[in-house]
């Protein structure tokens, strides 16, 4: 595994969120056998799946001999695999292989990896030490850090899960070199948000990089995003507050994410990106957000992030979907909205008149665009 032409810089860092350490850099000067060392495990579990066992499980064997004594899980790529009925398999597991809370799992891979790495370890034997090894950018930038696990329940994202802190995140950007297209613009959507809701500069910044015909990622800006997120998430760890602004365009996303995936498949990012130029229509239709600063933000998203072809009971299937959102309260939709670009509001009602206009609007838009 080479470092290729990914990287214009080769700044690293050590960032910290609710007290554990954040590694930005190449993994062998990450600390991770020192850490492991000092929590003198009797055995060590590694969770990935197929695609990053397949591209990074050697190279870290290999790498460190302290895991070359491995039992690894390999999990079917996808969001399929954040399933209570495949956990409950990993803890079968956890339990024939006779791991003890003083053991410790190292979770290799995207967001659905750590999402549900982490919840296993946070669940098993009250609580097991784990460690979070991201290999996608969207993990690297948002799923790996922050402390929340969870998996899906009957089709709805994220309805069960923990706040819990992987004792070590490490972002190494060598991992960069196993993506597709598809895996880079999930992570684009990650830190267009990030952008959106904190950093004007931030988000010219990652539209500019886009917009080129060759992406190479310079790690000050994967260091730019996650220290907008470890910012947000060190005042509020338990997303009482600010941290809700870190969904913005999840409350709509989510709903589109499990609404596809139950047909086919829509990725995480994707999905996400979508809902972030719906929850900027309505910022804007709210008043919010200037006519102006909603279509840089339209013209900037929406070439890469497609609304699917949803008719009418589409959209009425998604608007049950948004009422069993886990944020909604009271019976209220509540919604991460605009106030600017860089700046956003929390906690803002939504009804489902006004999805729908949103929906009803972009379908237009993409009529027009083919």
């Amino acid at each position: 595994m080479e470092y290729l032409n990914l990287l214009e810089s080769q700044k690293m860092g050590k960032l910290t969120v609710n007290g554990k350490d954040v590694f930005v850099g190449p993994i062998i000067e990450s600390g991770l056998v020192d850490l492991v060392e000092n929590l003198r495990p009797n055995k060590i579990i590694i969770i990935s799946d197929e695609n990053t066992h397949e591209n990074c499980n050697s190279y870290l064997i290999t790498t460190f001999n302290e895991l070359s004594k491995a039992e690894i899980i390999v999990l079917p790529p996808g969001e399929k695999s954040k399933d209570l009925e495949i956990v409950n398999n990993i803890w079968i597991a956890l339990t024939q292989y006779e791991v003890t809370r003083h053991d410790i799992i190292i979770n290799v891979g995207g967001g659905v990896i750590t999402d549900l790495g982490g919840f296993v370890a946070s669940c098993y034997k009250r609580g097991l030490k784990f460690i979070n090894i991201s290999t996608s950018l969207l993990g690297m930038v948002d799923a790996s850090v922050g402390g929340k696990t969870g998996i899906n329940l009957d089709g709805l994202k994220n309805q069960v899960g923990t706040f819990s802190f992987p004792e070590l995140t490490i972002i190494d950007p060598i991992f960069l070199s196993t993506l597709n297209k598809t895996e880079w613009v999930n992570g684009f959507s990650e830190m267009l948000k990030h952008g959106l809701i904190a950093s004007k500069e931030h988000f010219e910044e990652i539209t500019q990089l886009m917009v080129q015909d060759d992406w190479k990622m310079p790690v000050n800006l994967i260091e730019h995003s996650l220290n907008i997120k470890i910012n947000i998430t060190n005042k509020d760890p338990y997303e009482e507050g600010d941290r809700k602004l870190l969904n913005f365009g999840h409350t709509i996303g989510h709903a589109i994410e499990s609404h596809q995936n139950k047909i086919g498949h829509l990725p995480h990012g994707i999905a996400v990106g979508i809902g972030m130029i719906l929850e900027s229509f309505l910022s804007f239709k709210k008043g919010y957000l200037s006519s102006e600063e909603f279509k840089v933000i339209e013209n900037a998203l929406f070439p890469f992030f497609r609304i699917p072809d949803l008719n009418e009971n589409d959209i009425n299937e998604l608007v049950v979907l948004l009422n069993n959102d886990k944020k909604n309260k009271n019976g209220q939709i509540l919604c991460v909205l605009l106030v600017g670009i860089g700046h956003g509001m929390y906690d803002i009602e939504i009804t489902s008149e006004e999805v729908q206009e949103a929906f009803s609007y972009l379908k237009k838009k993409r009529i027009n665009w083919n």
